[in-house]
């Protein structure tokens, strides 16, 4: 009997080992679409969404074409832009309510699709979502936004993408929306079983890149996030030399409105916004 259970329990082991080796390979070989989901087909045209909104197209370094809506300032215009960078899901028709929202205090809005996103071509990965984030600032630059009159609006992966962007072209500030202090502990934590810090692609190192940038810099979280724990939030936030403001919104999880593009976030970035401009 007691031959029979040792058998079972190395069966059971093997097992065991077997199934984490092939769960292992398959998250190896296909985690940049569990990282990346983005929407099917292209947005509507853009003034059917943002009335007074531009179609661009903005042209990548490696030559890839991505669609993009330049939404210009409402009444006041605070001679000033907004770039944002899209979280991982979606595409720019979701960011929507937060460029009318910005762009009613009087910022130009930028959105664009990164690569494999709202219709583009291409892949996404940490590589390609840092240049399609040079050419959105490029395409600021060329109608005439220099870098400090230039605020970056990052909101989770698009945090990471904003702060990457920032440690190569500083802008005049940075406002990072649900940020995780890096890829790779969103990872651990998912999969606390697996490899994970030596078997990822993409890395988006977030507090370690913040902790180099030298401009004013605000960090919001929702308490209640499921998606990027608060406390990854808060590691970002300690790591910035040149903190503006934490700001900490009860009961908010990751995708509800109030953390998108609710009034304490649009307040929020005013506030930075008056004091780096």
């Amino acid at each position: 009997m007691k031959g029979k259970r040792g058998r079972r329990a190395v069966i059971a082991v093997l097992v065991c080992a077997a199934l984490i080796l092939l769960l292992t390979g398959f998250l190896w070989a296909g985690q940049r679409s569990v990282i990346y989901l983005p929407s099917v087909g292209a947005p509507p045209p853009a003034a059917e969404v943002l009335p007074g909104a531009e179609a661009v197209r903005l042209t990548t370094e490696d030559g890839l074409g991505l669609g993009g809506w330049f939404v210009p300032p409402q009444g006041r215009d605070r001679e000033a832009a907004v770039l944002v960078t899209n979280g991982n899901a979606g595409d720019r028709e979701s960011r929507a309510p937060l460029a009318r929202a910005l762009a009613a205090e009087g910022f130009a809005v930028l959105l664009f699709d990164y690569r494999g996103y709202g219709g583009n071509e291409g892949s996404p990965s940490e590589e390609g979502l840092a240049a399609d984030a040079r050419a959105a600032a490029d395409h600021l630059a060329e109608r005439g936004f220099a870098a400090d009159r230039t605020l970056y609006f990052g909101e989770s992966l698009g945090a990471a993408v904003a702060t990457g962007l920032a440690v190569d072209r500083p802008p005049a500030a940075l406002f990072l929306r649900s940020p995780f202090s890096s890829l790779v502990d969103m990872g651990e934590r998912q999969y606390p079983f697996l490899p994970v810090r030596w078997m990822m692609w993409d890395r988006y190192p977030v507090a370690e890149q913040v902790a180099g940038i030298d401009v004013p810099t605000t960090v919001v979280i929702g308490d209640a996030d499921r998606v990027v724990p608060p406390e990854q939030s808060r590691e970002v936030a300690a790591a910035s030399p040149r903190l503006f403001e934490e700001v900490v919104l009860p009961g908010a999880g990751h995708n509800d409105a109030e953390l998108v593009h609710g009034p304490e976030v649009v307040e929020a970035f005013v506030r930075l916004a008056d004091h780096a401009l």
